[in-house]
């Protein structure tokens, strides 16, 4: 089936990720995130285990791991031009079905854990320093680094989308730097800064914030000043980020992805299905017990809850859903 029209043409590509020991991921409650390395793979999380998976483009199982995390929410790449690393946000808790899918804490607690393509761990950070964490509360979704690469100086940045809602800053040594909170500009604090991005395709690098449960997106300088916010006339639930050569695209929870101009415009929707959002239960179903159960309004050429995107060269784009089971989607350009 294709998706889209003109130059934003795709083949949907159905469940094309080969996920080990399906009868745990069928139970699993998805929630993680998927990138891509410079070694054409994919790198994503198991569903119900505590396993990091390497698939090929294609969706073969190439290699796994075991990694201390209670769910490898956001998954982000770093490459320093030594060395390719990978950052895994830990948002503290994994839904069990066994406790009827309620959150059950994770072995270390909120963290981002930094690690070698193969898994070795090189870093991890804790919660932040401040009084805003005095009580608790800190469940970080995501990460990006400012590359050197790309002109940047390494520092890190992680967004805390699940606990108090900042953003925090850190060097490449791990020394905490500052934090944002959306105050800062016009619009106001952030509601579920779920997602982050570097955006180097202008002259001037910006970083980009999904301000999710506010239906838009903040942007900032790479100093931490705010710039602008948009989004909030024409998306719903905006929380993944990936680059499609000059265009961006974003994985919007609310059932569809969008791809933006360089001004932030509507280019293109893929695979709008907002309605669904609408179901009893959703992203799930609802047994006749009102428990959580897989979702039996699963459709090819439209979405349900994209959670996590990335892309590749060739301008395909991978989705990894957030319900029960979980659903990989691959989008193959034409």
């Amino acid at each position: 089936m294709r998706v889209g029209s003109g130059e934003f043409t795709f083949e949907w590509i159905e469940d094309f990720a080969e996920i080990p020991d399906p009868e745990s991921a069928a139970r699993g409650w998805s929630h993680h995130g998927i990138t891509i390395t410079p070694r054409d793979t994919l790198v994503t999380f198991h569903p119900a285990d505590p396993v990091v998976l390497e698939l090929s483009l294609d969706g073969a199982l190439l290699n796994s791991w075991g990694l201390a995390v209670a769910e490898a929410h956001g998954i982000a790449l770093h490459n320093d031009g030594d060395d390719v690393y990978l950052w895994f946000s830990d948002i503290g808790g994994k839904t069990d079905p066994d406790q009827a899918y309620e959150s059950v804490p994770g072995p270390k607690g909120p963290h981002n854990v930094k690690t070698t393509l193969d898994g070795d761990v090189v870093m991890e950070l804790f919660t932040p320093p401040g009084a805003v964490y005095e009580g608790g509360g800190y469940s970080p979704t995501e990460a990006a680094v400012y590359s050197s690469l790309d002109g940047g100086n390494d520092d890190i940045w992680i967004t805390d989308g699940y606990g108090k809602f900042h953003v925090h800053r850190y060097d490449k040594n791990g020394n905490y730097l500052g934090s944002i909170d959306g105050s800062e500009g016009d619009t106001g604090s952030f509601d579920e800064p779920h997602a982050i991005w570097i955006d180097i395709r202008k002259n001037e690098p910006e970083l980009y914030i999904t301000d999710r449960s506010h239906r838009r997106i903040q942007v900032y300088d790479l100093e931490g000043s705010w710039k602008r916010s948009f989004g909030d006339d024409f998306m719903i639930l905006p929380g993944a980020f990936g680059a499609l050569g000059d265009y961006l695209v974003v994985g919007d929870l609310g059932a569809r992805v969008d791809i933006l101009d360089e001004n932030d415009d509507l280019a293109a929707r893929l695979g709008d299905n907002a309605d669904v959002m609408e179901r009893p239960g959703w992203p799930n179903d609802l047994d006749e017990h009102g428990a959580d159960v897989r979702t039996k309004a699963l459709r090819e050429g439209v979405f349900n809850s994209p959670h996590g995107l990335t892309t590749d060269a060739a301008g395909n784009i991978y989705i990894s859903e957030w319900l029960i089971g979980g659903r990989y989607i691959k989008l193959a350009r034409v």
